[in-house]
């Protein structure tokens, strides 16, 4: 695989095989595990199962149980669901907003960019995760509404980003060339500028993954995001802690597995910026 002419380093290879692992665990284990990851059994013969336990059913526990007794790797592969699907839904949606603010402002110039990047900026100055919590505050907590604030909270800096990208690639003379032959402006902007000032945006964007899968996960480990019995890793965190003396595993392994995230989104973002996309 190839960005900017360059190769991928290792630990980025390394780091896309590590989702693509996940992403295939996620798909795969809910259908067929043997019970319903959401549904409540025999709490008082079931209860935290350490791990690579079989219970009285004959059945075979990876990672152990949790406190209602259901399977905790199972859970963790379908709130690997949700939570991939959130950040990457959350990180893209806010890149694409961003995209287009920051070009628009650019290629605009005048008073649409004074205002637009005063808003941004204004936004900017907030602390993330202060708008997060009014946001949840104000609205039900779900899946949707997670997506919708980051998408909200997340464009400002992909939007700067693009805006001088932007502001540097008109000069160049192959867009001069094209307002010469008669191409129409808005055409120049989104067939010959637009393309050539979204390596930054790139990066950001994957970079912004991790930060969202980790946002998502703090929303719901205060009981603000992804609510029960629908799983996310950071629910399964905040179930787990109460008995984090007597079964660690029903904390840690949600909480190991959204490291393990989050590097990977991190190192592949890194990479990809080393990689000049």
């Amino acid at each position: 695989m190839t960005v900017g002419r360059r190769r991928l380093d290792r630990r980025a290879r390394a780091a896309l095989v590590v989702l693509g692992a996940l992403v295939l665990a996620a798909i795969l284990v809910p259908p067929l595990a043997p019970t319903d990851p959401r549904a409540i059994g025999n709490v008082l013969a079931l209860r935290f199962l350490p791990p690579l336990a079989t219970d009285p059913l004959g059945h075979w526990h990876l990672l152990g149980t949790d406190a209602f007794g259901r399977d905790l790797f199972t859970r963790m592969m379908l709130a690997s669901r949700v939570s991939l699907l959130v950040g990457f839904a959350g990180s893209l949606l806010a890149g694409l907003a961003g995209i287009a603010v920051g070009a628009v402002a650019a290629w605009a110039g005048g008073v649409v960019d004074r205002v637009t990047m005063a808003v941004s900026d204004t936004l900017l100055a907030i602390p993330r995760l202060v708008l997060l919590l009014v946001a949840a505050a104000l609205w039900p907590p779900g899946a949707v509404m997670v997506v919708l604030i980051l998408t909200a909270t997340g464009w400002m800096g992909v939007a700067r980003l693009v805006r001088a990208e932007v502001l540097g690639v008109r000069t160049h003379a192959y867009v001069e060339a094209a307002h010469a032959l008669g191409a129409r402006s808005r055409r120049v902007l989104w067939r010959h500028v637009l393309p050539n000032a979204l390596g930054p945006a790139i990066v950001a964007i994957t970079l912004g993954v991790g930060s969202a899968i980790l946002l998502e996960s703090g929303l719901s480990f205060l009981g603000l995001g992804i609510q029960p019995p629908n799983p996310s890793w950071g629910n399964m965190i905040a179930d787990g802690r109460e008995a984090i003396v007597m079964a660690p595993w029903a904390a840690l392994a949600p909480g190991l597995a959204l490291i393990a995230t989050v590097t990977c989104c991190t190192l592949l973002g890194d990479s990809l910026s080393d990689a000049g996309a």
